[in-house]
């Protein structure tokens, strides 16, 4: 699909996969600067906005690079001059860049980056699942996931005004799940042009290494007289992305009519039992939550929009009623003690006086193994067992949906 036919405004609706929908609010975003190496499964999205900067579609400088490492330290560089930037990776490429994602935090650079999901080599793979976010998930950016196509659309215009708030200025990553996602064909309701210039703004930057007449050092050697109230300072602006998130979220929906907060609570008002989820799964278990419902089964739907800052009040108050609780992990942190959303989910809920026994943990879909509909039944079946908590129905802390024996 050519570049000039994906920018005509014919209708408000696309039919776009996520890396196109991602393309799409990047060229709306209109960054000074976007540099970029291709990764599979996020190429596209970088191909496809090299062709509207090629078709004078959109005013940007798009730089080339040879390596995900050089194309984060390219945006910072631009980013520092007091410009937008962005750019987006997957796996291997979100790696290389661990050191430069330090840098930008550090640093209070409003960075905006897809990432489409994709798992760690080795073995190399190249299908989805959240090993690579979850690697880097203390590097200091705002991590926002995306159920489909249209969340993956809206969380990039969002995340420009969350990262460029004066409260937070501190990059973000978009989580898109690769190919479930990113190449999956779904209908998108897209903004038009001007509302998402005037949604975002001008940027107005703190500083910019090209003003003559404002001087300033950027990345000096700190020491222990002063590194640990820099880093003090950071947790300040995680802690004020909270109400920031929160702000921009109603703000979207006054121009889209779509709602976005912290998390999605899914028919979650009389449920007895709840699986936590991120991304696409949230998917499947919305269809077998309904299914479940309508046989009366009191059961709902945590899905996570943002997994940092992790949004552990709005967990609790969530799950407050629940006698028992699933937590869904595309990851293992190979800790010993679960995947990640699960041990932020435990420690979350620490002291309120849930029962420990009645909180498991599903690890899944490494390496793009599919989650069926049948697994997710399983889960919400098991949640059951351990509500009742009937003898001879336990269920391990821990387990592996989907895993061959």
């Amino acid at each position: 699909m050519g570049s000039e036919v994906l920018a005509q405004k014919e209708t408000r609706y696309r039919a776009l996969s996520g890396n196109e929908a991602a393309a799409q609010a990047m060229r709306q975003i209109e960054p000074v600067v976007v540099a970029a190496y291709p990764i599979t499964p996020q190429t596209e999205i970088v191909q496809l906005f090299s062709n509207f900067v090629s078709d004078g579609l959109v005013r940007t400088e798009f730089v080339p690079v040879e390596s995900e490492h050089s194309a984060l330290s390219a945006v910072v560089g631009a980013a520092s001059s007091g410009v937008r930037a962005m750019t987006a990776t997957s796996s291997n490429g979100l790696a290389l860049m661990f050191e430069i994602l330090n840098i930008a935090s550090g640093l209070r650079l409003p960075i905006v980056m897809t990432v489409v999901n994709r798992a760690l080599s080795a073995p190399i793979n190249i299908h989805c699942d959240h090993g690579d976010t979850m690697g880097v998930r203390d590097a200091g950016w705002i991590q926002l996931y995306a159920e489909n196509a249209q969340e993956t659309y809206d969380n990039l215009i969002q995340a420009v005004r969350i990262a460029e708030h004066p409260a937070v200025r501190l990059p973000v990553m978009v989580a898109v799940d690769g190919f479930i996602v990113s190449h999956g064909i779904e209908n998108v309701e897209m903004l038009d042009d001007q509302t998402v210039k005037t949604f975002i703004g001008t940027f107005q930057p703190d500083f910019s290494l090209l003003d003559p007449d404002h001087i300033v050092t950027i990345g000096p050697l700190v020491l222990q007289d002063s590194y640990f109230e820099i880093k003090r300072l950071q947790v300040e602006a995680v802690e004020a992305a909270y109400q920031v998130i929160t702000e921009v979220g109603l703000d979207f929906e006054k121009v889209s009519g779509r709602c976005y907060q912290l998390v999605e609570e899914y028919r979650m008002e009389e449920a007895e039992t709840a699986v936590v989820a991120l991304g696409s799964t949230a998917g499947n278990f919305k269809e077998v939550v309904d299914q479940f419902q309508a046989r009366g089964v009191p059961v709902g739907l945590l899905k996570l929009r943002v997994f940092r800052p992790f949004p552990a009040e709005q967990v609790r108050r969530a799950l407050a009623r629940c006698r028992a609780v699933a937590v869904m992990d595309r990851a293992h942190s190979l800790s010993g003690q679960g995947g990640p959303l699960f041990t932020e989910v435990k420690a979350a809920l620490q002291g309120t006086g849930f029962p420990a026994g009645s909180m498991v943990n599903y690890v899944y879909g490494l390496g793009g193994r599919e989650i069926t509909l049948e697994m997710a039944q399983r889960v919400v079946e098991d949640l059951q067992k351990l509500a009742k908590g009937s003898e001879g129905d336990q269920v391990l802390p821990v387990n592996y949906l989907g895993l061959r024996e």
